[in-house]
Order: structure tokens, then sequence, then C-alpha cells
């Protein structure tokens, strides 16, 4: 590794338009909370690495019975992502932000 410089990945969101769009039940909750999230936008990678935020922040609420429900998947994918990430494996990453969005389209699907 060089002595000043450092080489960095990043899981940036990427929704057409904004998360509204893609996630407008679950946008709607996180726009009513003061959470201390990077974007108004914020990737479900940075969501899967906040669960424990969430489900606090969101108790009493539907949408943490079902972060609950889910929070093992999101708990998992998150890591084996972080890792892969880690070990340079950016293809096997890639995949699995695809099982991370399958996830939280189950999630959408589930918010009232």
């Amino acid at each position: 590794m060089s002595k000043y410089m450092q080489l960095t990945v990043t899981v940036r969101p990427f929704y057409e338009g904004e998360m509204d769009g893609a996630y407008p039940k679950l946008a709607r909750y996180l726009r009513q909370a003061d959470l201390s999230l990077s974007s108004k936008n914020p990737s479900l990678y940075e969501l899967a690495g906040q669960l424990e935020s969430l489900l606090y922040h969101f108790d009493g609420t539907s949408l943490r019975e079902i972060l609950l429900r889910h929070g093992d998947k999101i708990r998992n994918t998150h890591k084996k992502i972080e890792r892969n990430i880690g070990d340079r494996q950016l293809a096997q990453a890639d995949k699995l932000l695809y099982t991370l969005e399958d996830i939280f389209d189950e999630i959408e699907s589930d918010l009232d």
C-alpha cells in the first residue's frame, strides 16, 4: 500500500431520479425520520449497514417488524458484500448487490 495514497471502492446509490421512484414506501418512512444518512437518497447498501440503527429508530412501526423479518438476510448479504469488496472480488460483490435489491424489493412490497 502506498504511503500517501489509498485505493477506495465505494457503493453509491444509482436511482433513476430519486429513491422515491424505486422505493416510495421506504423513502416515505426515511423522510419522516431524523436519521444520520449520508444523503436523502441513501444506497441500499448504506441502509443495510445501518440496520441496527433503523430497527431502534423505527421501534413500534410496521417498518421495524418488516426489517426484523428480513434482518438475517440483510446482515448476511451486507457482510458478504463487505468481504468481497475487501478481497477485491468486485464481480461477486456486484452480484450480491442484486441480492440486496431483491430483499429491499420484498420489504417495499410488504410495507403499507
